[in-house]
């Protein structure tokens, strides 16, 4: 702080009178400091960087700033010492009018970590103003007839300072004929008024010069005068006389215009012209008053003619002069109080600042992001300001103190979900209804690298025919990146491994940046049938991201080897439609077979048909399942040919017999046979044959065993007739009616019309093979 060199006991007193008015206190999580106005550029105010628990050397690195919302550069701090100081002249009359409290609101804010940190200025008042009358002179006509202790109200003095310095005591200067009177009130300023001591003689004195002085309560006092001249009067003794000294009215600041205010109640005792009585607003009355205020000269009645505003004027003090017509006019003053009431009409204003954008996805919970202000020119309940923000945000809002909020992340940040919020932040009062303001603010998500590039699917399956040209293009995968700019850039890459005695990289190889596959030589069926193998794919951040995918190359056979014979595990007689194995059936043999048996006559032209045989492998021990289709068939065929011709019946019988018998011969022919080689060998799977042409009905068959023991294997063909009913009508509607509930198969012309089932019996220790035909 810097002092002028002359005048050492004064400026020692000013120092002594700074430090004390400097003094702070801390509460409410604020730090308050005060200073006197008009105070000098480079007024110490403060050791703030220390009262704040800021070390000197950190506050360049942590951008220690101020900020003050409207005031401009009235203060600021020295970043070497830390000291908050007058930079400008600083006005409190200026800066806050009348009001009783004066202060400075800063912000002082700093990074690494961020901090913000309320400190309250209080601006105190000194004695710079005056008191100041309206005018240098006022005139007074005072009748001679006017009876002692009768009062004449004068007009006082104005101060623009507060408290002690804006008290004002008013001086009268010596004479014979007035007193001064001065009545205080709480609510009004105090009033003024000549009191007559002594009568008035015209002809003895017409005219009286006081002058009526004003001292303020300051140190040092300073005061103000004005010249009173006052005319005596001769005749009109009797002054008109209002009902009240003081009118009080109430009035909403929403009241409309033409709006009755009050009337005033005035009488005077004179008769005649000297009665009558004329209402005016004084000469002095404010221009404010009269644009806003009419008064009825004649009625008395004072009505709103302008719109009434709380938050400029919160009160008028109307004066009003009622005059009479006499010669000299006689006058008398009162004052009417119209007291301004407030209502909601005054909306919030709101002030965003932020401070950290744009913001990282990163960002750990409870940073501070913007800084937001809130404030309401309406009174009481009307004024008190609730900010809120937008809700389903990752943000909230922090009360840092009064209508001050710090916007502060609340949850996770997640740029590839929402990369850009715009934010709305509401202020609303406590009115009812209630006002409202919204300020926005856009907050930027800026991307780290937290996705790893991501394929479509875990695994592709991909078929190359072999000997395929070497570089030969055989797939492109793709992963995408969730994240932005570098992030975002992915690369490909095969995953090392050997197949068989060879690197993978000798059979494929895949492009970085395209994700292209290519075979680097031929492929082979024969020689590799399966190629599986993953691509790791990677992104550009740091630290890098990546994932891998499977690939499963099927190298697809083409004809490119020679054909070799083998062996085919059944046959079928020539002439008696048996059906055998020619060798043993192992489990390399499939499950299913499907054999076609072709049937051919001898006649010109000869004639076909054909039946499809179902081979079903199962382990030895199981017994074979009948076929639903055939049981079915077997249903249908016997309710559908109930009614058949006896005859047919026992011709059908006869042959059928013969077929038998012919059938167990060759059956006994067959088990003297050499044995076959795991014919009946152990643990060698069965063969359940179904077919859908046919049916027959379990209770009519019977199978015979056609080895036994350990002997020699023996296979047995077993035929049995079915039992079928005659079909009445001619031989072609028979045939037709057989064929449908047949299945329309014949193993040969002379039996076309009848299913047979052909039981293959293989003795392996008792398993069975059935084929239904």
């Amino acid at each position: 702080m810097l002092f002028p060199r002359q005048g050492g006991k004064g400026a020692l007193r000013l120092l002594l009178s700074v430090l004390i008015l400097a003094a702070w206190k801390t509460g409410s999580g604020q730090v308050h400091y005060s200073v006197p106005e008009e105070a000098k550029h480079g007024t110490f105010v403060g050791r703030i960087a220390q009262d704040l628990g800021l070390e000197l050397a950190e506050l360049v690195p942590r951008l220690f700033r101020v900020a003050s919302k409207g005031h401009g550069d009235l203060l600021e701090v020295n970043l070497q010492n830390g000291i908050l100081f007058v930079n400008s002249r600083i006005d409190r009359e200026e800066l806050c009018g009348q009001s009783l409290e004066c202060s400075i609101h800063l912000e002082v804010i700093v990074d690494s970590p961020l901090q913000v940190f309320h400190v309250v200025v209080e601006v105190k008042d000194i004695n710079d103003n005056p008191p100041v009358f309206r005018a240098r002179e006022q005139r007074l006509f005072i009748p001679e007839s006017r009876l002692v202790d009768s009062r004449f109200p004068i007009e006082g003095a104005a101060d623009k300072d507060i408290g002690t310095n804006a008290l004002l005591t008013y001086t009268l200067s010596p004479n014979d004929y007035f007193s001064l009177d001065v009545q205080a009130s709480d609510e009004l300023s105090k009033s003024l008024s000549l009191e007559l001591r002594k009568s008035l003689d015209r002809e003895e004195t017409p005219e009286l010069h006081l002058l009526l002085t004003a001292t303020d309560g300051g140190k040092p006092e300073l005061e103000g005068t004005v010249q009173l001249l006052i005319t005596v009067l001769d005749v009109n003794d009797n002054a008109p006389l209002f009902a009240q000294a003081v009118y009080r009215v109430h009035l909403l600041e929403s009241t409309a215009n033409g709006t009755l205010v009050t009337t005033l109640n005035a009488s005077d005792a004179d008769e005649g012209v000297n009665g009558e009585i004329v209402f005016s607003f004084g000469s002095d009355v404010p221009l404010n008053i009269q644009k806003n205020f009419k008064i009825d000269s004649s009625s008395g009645e004072i009505r709103l003619i302008g719109r009434l505003d709380y938050e400029e004027t919160k009160s008028y003090e109307i004066q009003v002069k009622a005059v009479d017509k006499g010669n000299p006019p006689m006058s008398n003053h009162c004052k009417v109080l119209v007291k301004v009431l407030d209502v909601n009409d005054n909306a919030p204003q709101l002030a965003i600042t932020p401070l950290s954008l744009p913001v990282r996805e990163d960002t750990p919970l409870g940073t501070v992001i913007a800084f937001v202000s809130a404030s309401d020119r309406d009174s009481g309940v009307f004024g008190q300001v609730t900010c809120s923000v937008m809700p389903h945000i990752p943000f909230k809002l922090v009360s840092t103190f009064k209508n001050y909020y710090s916007l502060v992340l609340e949850s996770a940040l997640d740029r590839e979900s929402v990369a850009n919020y715009v934010l709305v932040v509401t202020a609303r009062d406590g009115g009812s209804p209630s006002l409202s303001a919204t300020a926005s603010v856009s907050v930027e998500v800026a991307d780290v690298n937290d996705n790893a590039p991501a394929f479509a699917q875990p695994e592709y399956t991909v078929f190359v025919r072999e000997n395929n040209p070497p570089g030969c293009h055989i797939f492109t995968v793709s992963a995408r990146d969730a994240d932005a700019q570098e992030n975002a850039l992915v690369s490909y890459s095969l995953v090392e491994r050997r197949v068989g005695e060879r690197a993978l990289s000798s059979y494929v190889s895949v492009h970085a940046e395209s994700g292209k596959v290519y075979a680097l030589q031929p492929l082979d069926h024969e020689e590799l049938e399966l190629l599986q193998f993953q691509v790791s794919a990677r992104d550009a951040g740091v630290p890098p991201l990546g994932s891998n995918v499977t690939l499963q190359v099927f190298v697809l056979d083409e004809n490119d080897n020679a054909p070799a014979l083998l062996p085919r595990p059944f046959r079928v007689a020539l002439y008696t439609g048996e059906i055998s194995t020619t060798r043993t059936l192992d489990e390399a043999d499939s499950a299913r077979q499907r054999l076609l048996v072709l049937v051919k006559d001898h006649g010109e032209p000869a004639l076909t048909a054909t039946a499809t045989v179902l081979l079903s492998l199962v382990e030895s021990g199981q017994a074979p399942k009948a076929s639903s289709r055939v049981l079915a068939g077997a249903a249908g065929a016997e309710a559908a040919l109930v009614d058949v011709n006896v005859y047919l019946i026992v011709a059908i019988c006869a042959v059928s017999s013969l077929l038998v018998l012919t059938l167990l011969l060759y059956t006994a022919l067959r088990c003297s046979a050499p044995p076959t080689e795991g014919a009946c060998g152990p643990g060698k799977p069965t063969l359940v044959c179904s077919s859908a042409v046919g049916s027959w009905s379990y209770s009519q068959q019977r199978r015979q065993r056609g080895c036994s023991g350990e002997g020699p294997p023996k296979t047995d063909l077993m035929a049995f007739s079915p039992s079928l009913p005659q079909v009445p009508g001619s031989a072609e509607e028979r045939q037709h009616s057989e064929q449908e509930h047949l299945g329309k198969v014949s193993l040969s012309r002379r039996f076309k019309c009848y299913t047979w089932k052909i039981i293959l019996k293989l003795q392996k220790k008792m398993s069975w093979c059935e084929i239904t035909v």
